[in-house]
């Protein structure tokens, strides 16, 4: 890749710098090598870094963590589309489409609120190994494995703010992750949840957009809610906005650009 590459970084799901979940998003001329793209996300060592390639309809998107290039992810997409309309590469009422490794995902706009639609991952009941007990050491009310990340419902949110996970133990499970998630306590959020990704090479990640793909589902089958707001308690915090679509969820969030830099090698 040539000298001279454009990145910017973007705090995901939230109104406010500094918060929610920054990623970092690089607009490519060209298809990049993948060890090009995977040293680059290391470097920025954020927990994602976006890469998008303009195609005929809309752009081939890949996201890469500092260890491992991963299927799906919400805060980066949230903030490729943020780039592309604040940069006009799309025009502001255009819908911005991704070709990725989970089918095509797409971002509409509704004022400063940016819309995703991403396929649904339910979680299915499963037994705990004994990684995931000790690794979590909390009163359990539901453990569950998606497509990516193991479920799990803790008995009250401050549980889920409490949580101090081993890190060690997690990382021995054969998942993306876990999510821990807990009904909320305030009236403004339906859920909390706290997402650690060790095995990903991100200890916790600050707020997950793919993560309600699961939490969506489970908590409007429980909540007998199609629309929900949930809250990711990480120490920098973000909030998701969800409507569930029968086999879809949609995500949405807000974004704020915090940086833009170029990249010399």
């Amino acid at each position: 890749m040539s000298a001279g590459q454009r990145f910017t970084q973007v705090d995901a799901f939230t109104e406010q710098a500094f918060s929610g979940n920054p990623a970092a998003v690089c607009l490519l001329r060209s298809p990049a090598d993948p060890a090009w793209m995977q040293q680059v996300a290391r470097e920025m060592n954020l927990a994602e870094t976006a890469f998008l390639v303009r195609q005929d309809d809309g752009f081939d998107l890949r996201w890469f963590t500092p260890s491992i290039e991963v299927d799906l992810c919400g805060h980066a997409t949230l903030a490729s589309a943020h780039v592309l309309w604040e940069e006009q590469e799309l025009g502001p009422e255009a819908t911005a489409r991704f070709h990725t490794r989970s089918g095509l995902l797409t971002a509409s706009r509704e004022h400063d609120l940016i819309w995703m639609d991403f396929p649904a991952t339910p979680a299915e009941p499963a037994q705990p190994p004994p990684e995931l007990k000790a690794g979590l050491a909390a009163t359990t009310r539901y453990v569950g494995r998606t497509k990516f990340d193991y479920l799990v419902e803790v008995e009250s949110e401050s549980a889920v703010r409490a949580l101090a996970p081993d890190l060690v133990q997690l990382n021995r499970l054969p998942v993306r992750g876990v999510i821990v998630t807990a009904q909320s306590g305030h009236t403004e959020y339906d859920f909390v949840s706290r997402f650690f990704a060790p095995a990903a090479g991100v200890p916790e990640d600050p707020v997950t957009g793919s993560a309600h793909c699961a939490l969506g589902p489970y908590w409007g089958a429980k909540l007998k809610k199609s629309r929900m707001v949930g809250y990711q308690a990480s120490p920098r915090g973000g909030t998701v906005m969800i409507q569930l679509a029968q086999d879809r969820v949609l995500l949405g969030g807000r974004a704020v650009t915090v940086l833009r830099g170029e990249l010399l090698h």
